[in-house]
């Protein structure tokens, strides 16, 4: 087991704090929006890791920082990745890929995402939420992957088809697509949109009646919740992230 002391001020991309259970993790560059690279992608499996090991969190908030919940907008010359990748170091992205979602889904508490602002990287993390609440400032798109020239193998190919409809979601993982909130709750993704100064009161609001209930109903119906989830990664997302690794060989390093 973890103890909330021993990792709250572990990682530099979160801050943390909790009261009566109620766990809130928010993310950030600096104490600025979160900008997506290789320190997230590293300490976020970890992050997970700790608060599934820790039987004191009864709920989960997932937030961001600003203006944004995350980016910014990739394109070709700004991933992380670069073509030409050798296997050695790609097996670090494959092994921090894969720990990701599944230490995210192997919280066995109520997981809330506050969607404070555009997540133009990895929505899928906050749309795997057991509720999801976004800002009217939100947006959602995949701009890391297929319209940067990077095979969208990380999960993306699993979560949006699985929230959007299979033709929904290739569409917007192919066409680089740009969703609204409104449009996101429209298409299932969004359960409420509020105002910026409202989504995090809001999931608190959540959260706090839901840490009424007793710790056995909370962990369990979590569990429920996440096992087709849990057992549909691991079918793909090994699978798509060596998808991802090969596409990017394809090229020599520029």
């Amino acid at each position: 087991m973890s103890r909330f002391e021993s990792y709250r001020d572990k990682f530099s991309c979160l801050k943390m704090r909790r009261e009566d259970g109620i766990l809130e993790m928010r993310l950030h560059t600096e104490d600025g929006p979160l900008r997506w690279g290789l320190v997230p992608h590293g300490e976020l499996p970890d992050a997970f890791a700790e608060v599934g090991r820790d039987r004191e969190n009864r709920v989960v908030i997932l937030t961001g920082t600003g203006e944004e919940f995350s980016g910014v907008r990739a394109t070709a010359g700004t991933r992380s990745l670069a073509q030409g990748i050798t296997a050695n170091a790609y097996d670090r992205v494959h092994w921090e890929g894969r720990a990701l979602l599944m230490n995210l889904l192997n919280i066995e508490c109520p997981v809330i995402a506050a969607i404070n602002g555009p997540a133009w990287r990895h929505c899928e993390i906050p749309l795997l939420s057991d509720i999801v609440l976004a800002s009217d400032m939100a947006q959602f798109q995949d701009s890391a992957h297929f319209m940067s020239g990077m095979l969208p193998g990380d999960g993306m190919h699993i979560v949006m088809p699985l929230l959007m409809g299979m033709n929904r979601g290739r569409y917007f993982l192919l066409t680089g697509q740009t969703l609204s909130a409104e449009e996101a709750k429209a298409l299932g993704l969004v359960n409420e949109v509020l105002p910026q100064d409202q989504v995090l009161a809001r999931a608190w609001e959540h959260a706090r009646l839901l840490a009424t209930k007793p710790t056995l109903l909370l962990r369990y119906t979590r569990l429920m919740f996440t096992e087709h989830l849990r057992k549909r990664m691991q079918d793909l997302l090994g699978y798509g992230l060596a998808m991802e690794g090969l596409a990017l060989m394809e090229q020599p390093a520029e």
